[in-house]
């Protein structure tokens, strides 16, 4: 089967139809993400959709394009509110600089570090988002791990260069590919997703956003993972069941409350 790592079902117009089309395209899980730390009520009933057939868990957190918007959060907040079992996540959290102008960088940058002391409390995964930030990324998880220690995180629907996966990687972290993957101008991110160790590799759609080719144009659906998966064997020289059962493997290794 394959997971969905990242969607946001509180986007999609009609959730229980998205699922049905998941579960007949061969997705048995899928993770539905949060961007609002006040809206994380939301994310959890969500999972009222869990089914042995079809797992719904959820991660909760904010955005960096809303960290402007909201309370900045302790770490110890965001850790109370992961209790619910179905919350096997923090996030998804990070540095958006593509949206958010000098004005709220700093924001951006505390409540990045808030959300990384509370993945460590908790040993939650963090789901990071990074646009146009890769240095600062890179400098925030290099000074965290060097200070603080260890913490689980997976850089989601990859967007960045290199250097930023590679730091990743070094760090302990894991690496999601999404919709990016099969657009004809991304051949940079496809050069990443061939160097990605096997062991470190998930799929995502970031749905409703960045539908992966043929659906492109088109509100992203959790099944349309398939897609992003298939085109991430053929980067890897590997059947596509070979893909699914080894990104799924993966996930249930880095979110370890949902096994």
């Amino acid at each position: 089967m394959l997971i969905d790592s990242h969607c946001h079902l509180d986007r999609l117009v009609d959730v229980a139809a998205a699922l049905g089309e998941a579960r007949e395209a061969g997705v048995g899980g899928m993770v539905t993400i949060g961007t609002r730390l006040s809206q994380a009520a939301i994310q959890i009933g969500l999972t009222g959709y869990d089914t042995p057939e079809l797992r719904v868990w959820c991660a909760i957190g904010t955005h960096p394009d809303h960290a402007h918007e909201e309370p900045l959060p302790t770490a110890e907040r965001i850790a109370e509110l992961t209790t619910p079992s179905h919350v096997i996540g923090i996030g998804e959290s990070g540095l958006d600089y593509f949206h958010g102008g000098e004005d709220v960088r700093d924001i951006q940058i505390a409540s990045f570090r808030a959300h990384i002391t509370a993945a460590r409390l908790t040993g939650l995964p963090l789901v990071i988002h990074a646009r146009q930030a890769d240095d600062d990324v890179m400098a925030i998880l290099r000074d965290e791990h060097e200070r603080n220690g260890a913490f689980p995180f997976l850089l989601h629907c990859f967007a960045s260069g290199t250097a930023l996966a590679e730091t990743a990687i070094d760090l302990g972290g894991y690496i999601s590919f999404s919709g990016l993957l099969t657009f004809p101008k991304c051949d940079e991110i496809r050069a990443v997703a061939r160097q990605v160790p096997r062991e470190r590799l998930l799929v995502e759609t970031d749905s409703p956003f960045l539908a992966p080719v043929p659906k492109r144009g088109k509100p992203n659906m959790p099944g349309y993972v398939a897609y992003t998966a298939a085109r991430l064997a053929a980067e890897r020289s590997i059947e596509p069941q070979a893909l699914a059962d080894l990104t799924t493997a993966n996930f249930f290794r880095l979110f370890r409350r949902a096994a």
